[in-house]
């Protein structure tokens, strides 16, 4: 198969693996083992547990078909496999545009904690904000090999720390903060197990990015497991080391992570809590806008987005068009928070209805592509279930994909009319 898109790095499992970690290991675990144990107290560990086993499906699936199907356009490319263009480029343009608002929001919610850890102020927020957008269209413009090596030092370092609060934390943690062990039920901790979700998606973004590994057939999964298993473990001891040091409850849940820092390393932990926020919010921002600048080319050449989105670097054969817009619609973005037209808590919430159907339209593309795969049919399976479950708790975002959809049928009527239409040869 001709690669959809020019290959500039030949990236090996050591340089995969930072990758993977880095799309999925994001902001949830500076907010979500506090807030989890807030909400169900010591039991929320079994919705990390389960949520962890649960994630490994939606990962495989995602890996089983980059292996197959390797190709710029990720998910929307699988869809368009599974059924026609049309369906394939609208689930395209839900990621794009996910991707558009995630990317700022992530920058937005790590340069928040590392301004208030230096006392720095919303100017100082912004600044930082603007720093990480820049950090991560600039290491896509000079291609994947630089992409993958800024990675593994960014996520090299986000693991270090978090082990080193961690294993500070372990002489602070206390038996009888594990009990009672469920004070507020099973309810409670299936709640939390929803919230968790979060903090595993991320695996759909590398789908866009397989071209350029050097053996994706072998290298694709084992970095799918591997990545899997250690993501896994840090957000297990981290959970495990909040509850352990009581780093939850009133006015502590929310910067627990913070907490947890500040008790192994004392008053350096502020500080080092702000470098932390840093690494484990770069490393997304850098995954997510090289995942959308490859989809955007693919969406272009495809015929349904501007023909400037598939110019290339002449140089580096990179997709430039797609990374300009991806900084002109990021500074968009940011332009609102600044105007406080839409608050950060109501943004955060508009694009994970789309990223969630994402999920989905792949999942369900994975039962129609890999039905003689019974191994990439059962994680399929799991996955379509799993995400279709998670989609009804989303709430009012749920109107943000059903106007796409509807906009999208009119530019399809409106396409389909202005093409030029073919008579049949007459005798």
């Amino acid at each position: 198969m001709q690669p959809s898109i020019p290959k500039t790095a030949s990236l090996s499992l050591s340089q995969i693996i930072p990758l993977y970690i880095g799309s999925v290991l994001g902001s949830g675990i500076l907010l979500l083992p506090g807030l989890t144990a807030d909400s169900a107290g010591p039991a929320s560990i079994l919705a990390w547990v389960l949520m962890s086993i649960l994630a490994i499906p939606m990962a495989l699936c995602m890996g089983f078909l980059s292996v197959r199907f390797p190709h710029a356009g990720g998910v929307s490319y699988f869809v368009t496999r599974a059924w026609n263009p049309d369906i394939g480029m609208l689930i395209g343009w839900f990621f794009l545009l996910s991707a558009i608002m995630a990317v700022p929001i992530i920058a937005l919610t790590g340069a928040g904690y590392a301004a208030s850890a230096f006392g720095l102020g919303e100017t100082g927020r912004l600044i930082i904000t603007a720093g990480i957008l820049l950090i991560a269209v600039g290491t896509n413009f000079f291609g994947m090999r630089l992409t993958g090596g800024i990675q593994m030092a960014v996520v090299g370092a986000t693991i270090a720390i978090l082990v080193g609060a961690v294993a500070g934390s372990i002489h602070a943690i206390d038996p009888a903060h594990f009990t009672p062990f469920m004070p507020y039920g099973w309810t409670r901790v299936g709640h939390a197990a929803t919230l968790i979700f979060w903090c595993f998606l991320g695996w759909e973004a590398i789908s866009h990015v397989t071209e350029e590994f050097a053996d994706p057939g072998r290298d694709v999964v084992r970095g799918t497991i591997i990545a899997s298993v250690i993501i896994s473990i840090l957000y297990l001891a981290t959970a495990c080391a909040v509850i352990g040091t009581g780093s939850f409850g009133p006015g502590i849940s929310e910067v627990s992570l913070i907490h947890l820092i500040q008790l192994s390393y004392g008053t350096s932990g502020v500080l080092i809590a702000g470098i932390i926020t840093l690494f484990i919010t770069t490393a997304p921002a850098i995954a997510y806008t090289g995942a959308a600048a490859r989809l955007s080319y693919a969406i272009s050449q495809a015929g349904y987005a501007p023909r400037q989105f598939s110019v290339l670097h002449t140089i580096y054969q990179t997709p430039v068009g797609g990374l300009i817009f991806l900084f002109c619609c990021f500074c968009s973005i940011l332009g609102v928070y600044i105007s406080g037209i839409i608050t950060l808590d109501v943004l955060i919430q508009i694009p994970n209805s789309t990223f969630i159907l994402t999920y989905f339209a792949g999942c369900a593309a994975g039962l129609v592509l890999m039905k003689d795969s019974p191994a990439g049919s059962l994680v399929s399976a799991i996955s379509l279930i799993l995400t279709g479950i998670i989609f009804c708790f989303t709430g009012w975002a749920m109107i943000w994909p059903v106007i796409l959809i509807g906009l999208w049928i009119m530019y399809i009527r409106k396409r389909r009319s202005s093409l030029p239409s073919h008579p049949t040869d007459s005798n």
